[in-house]
């Protein structure tokens, strides 16, 4: 019986070792850590209580026999994070590559059942060559288990995935259905075919880091969420997104201890600049009116056009959905409808209320927009606020033109209060142009046009480029000092809390895809 504990305890050391002093000294060389390493990080220290430790893979080809590690590259259990339950697996890529194979598969869908059996988010460490070709399609068919998994999961639990290392073909479609990717700068990559097969067909000579690279899909792609500087980084700033997201879509988000004070913020008051064309960064909106340095921004590179992020209001976790006047004056155009819906769909599945600050003059006009979909693509973002039921806060700092003004959410599609500063104005188009075509004839038969033009634009500025012909009749419930927004939304958000909204019954919509 001695003989046998031995035996066991040298098993379990070995796995723990995960394949290796060599393969851990070879992945400290490459600026990475392994497998075990990230998982302690990530989780609070002594929590992981550890699943399938002495699994192995089941394979007999191609020499596979002689090759036994336990756990079959990768390590899944469970812990917490800042005291709440998360499941979590770990692929480990000195193990076979951390290539995914049947047995590799199950203990990932294991930890995925439970999660959703106990309501508590998931959370995948991607570091693998793909899958394992040894096993052709029963490879194949575990990729398969596990997206299927990610859909029923989507929107039940958060599901986050970081990327530690290689993430190719297939492989990438698993974080792709998460909420959530987080990615390395210089030693992460994903695609769905690499830089070989790229020259083969194409004929275009790119590297692995141009192709999938942290950098390329946060800005170019808008794959991942977040780019993080080095793999420590990366896992603490997925331990922070946690602290603002529920634990499964029944809970509502949670909420730090506040005390609520002078909520005024005169610094707001100051912002706007007196020429309605000269931009500001709605950044110093949020971080006046939202709790000091609680805003963590989302898709911070990609689409820069429109800004969200999670953040805290006297203490309660809220989504953050703005226009951003400094880039591209703050139009919406197809990133940016994408990007915002996105966000507003998770905050909506998970009981986030949000709050939206507009600054829009409308859509971006141009071929380029139109032949790529941004009517359907723009659409996507007045679907996801018009199906939200959580707490929904609009205020217009300044220009609510044409379409654009509704999308975002405006009243007349379910906001549940909107507010609006002396600056705000609310029209069907400019001032300018509004002016060009209805009094064109004026205009043009004026022995000045130019300052005829002026006059008229002046005209119709006085009478719709503010915020109160919308107010009159009701569109707007409030126009209010910039400095009393804090103290605005703290009480509508307080009020609307108990928020109670059912959606027709149906299976689901059809969102334009």
């Amino acid at each position: 019986m001695t003989d046998r504990i031995k035996e066991l305890n040298d098993k379990i050391a070995e796995a723990h070792l995960g394949g290796g002093q060599a393969r851990i000294d070879a992945q400290h060389a490459k600026g990475k850590l392994t497998a075990r390493e990230r998982v302690q990080l990530l989780l609070d220290k002594g929590s992981f209580e550890e699943i399938g430790m002495l699994v192995t893979h089941r394979s007999k080809n191609f020499g596979l026999d002689k090759q036994q590690f336990y756990g079959d590259g990768v390590i899944t259990g469970y812990g917490t994070i800042h005291g709440r339950l998360v499941y979590v697996f770990s692929q480990d890529f000195t193990v076979l590559g951390g290539s995914l194979a049947e047995a590799h598969a199950e203990k990932i869908c294991r930890i995925m059942d439970l999660a959703m059996k106990n309501g508590a988010p998931v959370i995948g460490l991607n570091d693998s060559g793909g899958a394992r070709i040894q096993e052709g399609v029963i490879s194949l068919g575990g990729y398969a288990d596990i997206f299927y998994r990610n859909t029923l999961a989507s929107g039940v639990v958060p599901q986050l995935s970081a990327i530690m290392g290689p993430c190719a073909g297939g492989a990438v479609y698993s974080p792709a259905l998460t909420d959530f990717i987080f990615m390395v700068e210089k030693t992460s990559y994903m695609f769905v075919t690499g830089p070989n097969v790229v020259k083969t067909v194409t004929h275009e000579e790119v590297t692995s880091e141009e192709l999938g690279g942290a950098s390329t899909h946060a800005t170019k792609s808008g794959v991942t969420h977040f780019s993080c500087v080095n793999e420590a980084a990366c896992l603490e700033h997925l331990r922070k997104v946690m602290t603002y997201i529920p634990q499964n879509c029944e809970e509502l988000p949670p909420s730090v201890a506040y005390q609520t004070g002078n909520e005024t913020r005169p610094k707001l008051d100051e912002l706007i600049p007196e020429n309605a064309n000269q931009p500001y960064d709605m950044r110093e909106v949020i971080e006046e009116v939202c709790d000091a340095q609680s805003f963590l921004e989302v898709h911070k590179d990609y689409a820069e056009n429109i800004v969200v992020g999670f953040a805290r209001l006297a203490g309660r976790s809220i989504g953050v959905v703005a226009n951003q006047p400094a880039f591209l004056a703050g139009v919406l155009d197809i990133k940016a409808s994408n990007k915002a819906a996105r966000f507003v769909r998770f905050c909506d599945a998970f009981n986030i209320p949000l709050l939206v600050f507009e600054d829009v003059p409308g859509f971006l006009p141009g071929t380029d927009q139109e032949w790529n979909g941004i009517i359907s693509n723009g659409a996507k973002l007045l679907y996801a606020f018009c199906e939200a039921t959580v707490p929904r806060v609009t205020v217009i700092t300044r220009k609510a033109y044409g379409g654009a003004y509704d999308v975002m959410n405006s009243k007349h599609i379910g906001a549940d209060m909107n507010f609006a500063w002396p600056t705000a104005e609310i029209a069907v188009m400019g001032a300018k142009g509004a002016a060009e075509i209805i009094f064109r004839r004026e205009i043009q038969e004026a022995a000045d046009p130019e300052a005829k033009l002026k006059e008229k634009e002046a005209l119709y500025a006085d009478m719709f480029a503010n915020p109160y012909r919308a107010a009159k009749r009701g569109y707007i419930d409030e126009v209010i000092p910039a400095s009393k927004t804090r103290e605005k939304l703290i009480r509508a958000f307080d009020m609307l809390k108990n928020k109670a909204e059912k959606l027709p019954r149906k299976k689901h919509g059809n969102i334009p895809l």
